[in-house]
């Protein structure tokens, strides 16, 4: 029994490249070849998947290969995040491809290390696994792993392998380096201070729904193919998310340190709660500095869904969310993909949208819930 019904498969250029489109659009079934894990055993099937590991870093001393990885972080400090994917709940293969479900194993976890305003060096990955899944499946996914950490130069220097009573788990770990006087928390914000985002929201929740509705059109319909083929960014911006290295790298750059900072993952509403309960202040939002792509925008109104209530929780944009002191306006009105939407208020003031329309509406945090 083939245990993917239909998936979407990118160019061969767009699995490469930092492009988050989808440039060939397609039903598929897997190939008829299949090795299965237990004619390779555990170490047998690590030694298959990392006989090719490349090393990127000199700070990676021992990568795989003994009981424990060597890092020397050269006077640096430490940053680690770690995020567990589960299937059903994270991904479903019935639209995700194992290639893309690796590669955005890694990027969700190289963006909060980004979000300290750090650099990722490193990374774990710990699989568990059903018998559904034969040698060439996990060939697929931990070529979206390798992608990833070609595309931004990290080391993956160990992890484990178990097996699952039913479908794929994954945990990456991401281990970064970060000079203290620059590393950005959440706690820094201050009144005055100018909320900024970077990129555009609501796009990757979008794409989840058009994913899902061709899902449901599929099983109801099977020989159907999804019609996706005016879709490739939305749907690109939640098979294949990309972390934001190159707002950290301009950052460095124009001698930028944010006053506070973390990634959107959870939706820019519960983002922006974090924020301001870390950091004890209120927030003021202007709609119109909210950045929304057209068609994300034309999207949510065909789904009949308010685009601005898709930016705000919708999630998996994986974009920065940053605050900064006035003072440095300067240093980021040239950047590009950046957008000041709001500014860090008194407590008192609450977090509240200030709409098109002249309305004012306390934001409520309504993003992805864990449980």
């Amino acid at each position: 029994m083939k245990w993917i019904l239909w998936m979407v498969i990118p160019s061969k250029e767009s699995i490469s490249s930092n492009n988050p489109s989808l440039n060939n659009i397609k039903g598929c079934f897997m190939s008829n070849k299949r090795t299965e894990i237990q004619s390779l055993g555990e170490f047998g099937l690590i030694n298959h998947l990392t006989k090719n590991n490349p090393t990127y870093n000199a700070s990676t001393l021992k990568s795989i290969g003994d009981d424990a990885a060597v890092i020397d972080n050269q006077g640096f400090k430490t940053v680690i995040s770690t995020d567990l994917l589960v299937e059903g709940i994270h991904f479903d293969l019935m639209y995700a491809p194992l290639k893309h479900v690796g590669y955005k194993a890694v990027t969700v976890n190289l963006s909060d290390i980004y979000a300290m305003n750090a650099i990722p060096k490193q990374i774990t990955v710990s699989i568990a696994i059903s018998n559904r899944f034969s040698v060439e499946a996990l060939e697929e996914l931990y070529a979206g792993i390798y992608a990833a950490c070609r595309a931004y130069k990290v080391d993956l220097i160990g992890g484990d392998t178990t097996s699952s009573p039913k479908g794929l788990v994954i945990s990456v770990t991401a281990i970064g380096q970060g000079e203290a006087k620059k590393l950005t928390y959440r706690n820094g914000a201050k009144k005055g201070d100018l909320i900024c985002i970077t990129g555009d929201l609501g796009a990757a929740y979008l794409g989840l729904q058009l994913l899902e509705r061709e899902k449901q059109i599929y099983l109801q319909h099977p020989t159907l193919q999804p019609q996706l083929d005016n879709q490739s960014y939305l749907v690109g911006r939640q098979l294949k998310p990309e972390a934001r290295r190159d707002i950290i790298e301009a950052f460095d750059k124009n001698g930028l340190i944010p006053t506070a900072m973390m990634d959107i993952s959870d939706g820019l509403a519960s983002e922006l709660h974090h924020i301001c309960r870390q950091s004890g202040v209120g927030a003021f939002i202007e709609e119109s500095g909210v950045p929304i792509h057209p068609d994300a925008q034309m999207q949510a109104i065909q789904f009949k869904l308010d685009p601005i209530t898709c930016a705000l929780s919708g999630g998996e944009d994986y974009e920065l969310l940053f605050t900064i002191d006035p003072k440095d306006i300067d240093r980021i009105k040239y950047l590009p993909d950046i957008y000041i939407a709001g500014e860090i208020v008194d407590a008192k003031d609450a977090i509240k949208l200030h709409t098109k329309g002249g309305n004012v509406h306390p934001i409520k945090a309504q993003g992805w819930q864990h449980f």
